[in-house]
């Protein structure tokens, strides 16, 4: 696939897979402070959408969030385990969309890993709360938009670009597949 604008003269798509994917996918996630979390993405109807903050990506691409028992993502993920992941680092680069199926847990170990102070400002009782819940979300497909070299490099290639009246843009993005 090309440019939607022909006068780019750099490659702007790459597609990543397994390791590099993963790499990606930490890379972008580290630069935004928090995702848009989206369940009832199936149903037809508008879509829930909350924000939510990544606590990890191990090795093999799963993401990982902590929740809560008594919350409406829970619940709607037990009746439809498809969510997307939306994640923006900055105004001109650093998305992620994530495609993936969720699963809910009460994994204790997982749980302790995940665990920051600052998390008992939702679970009162500390890591032992009982509403504290695990969701485990592996992707299926995922998409990418970012720069190839850094916020600085691509304005001064958008600028020479206006000047020379060419499209030298700095942007790549391409498919994840882990």
């Amino acid at each position: 696939m090309n440019s939607i604008n022909k006068q780019q003269p750099e490659e702007n798509m790459k597609d990543l897979h397994g390791e590099e994917a993963v790499k990606k996918m930490k890379e972008l996630t580290d630069k935004a402070s928090s995702c848009f979390f989206c369940t009832d993405i199936q149903t037809g109807k508008p879509f829930s959408v909350r924000p939510m903050a990544l606590q990890e990506i191990d090795n093999n691409g799963t993401f990982w969030f902590l929740s809560a028992t008594d919350s409406h993502k829970d619940h709607e993920l037990m009746k439809d385990p498809h969510v997307q992941l939306l994640f923006q680092g900055s105004d001109y680069s650093d998305y992620l969309n994530i495609y993936g199926e969720a699963t809910v847990s009460k994994d204790k170990g997982k749980i302790k890993e995940l665990w920051k102070p600052i998390m008992k400002t939702w679970f009162t009782e500390g890591i032992d709360d009982p509403r504290i819940s695990v969701i485990k979300v592996e992707p299926s497909d995922g998409y990418y938009w970012d720069t190839k070299h850094n916020m600085a490099i691509g304005l001064i290639k958008r600028v020479a670009g206006a000047i020379m009246g060419k499209t030298l843009d700095d942007s790549i993005e391409g498919k994840l597949n882990v």
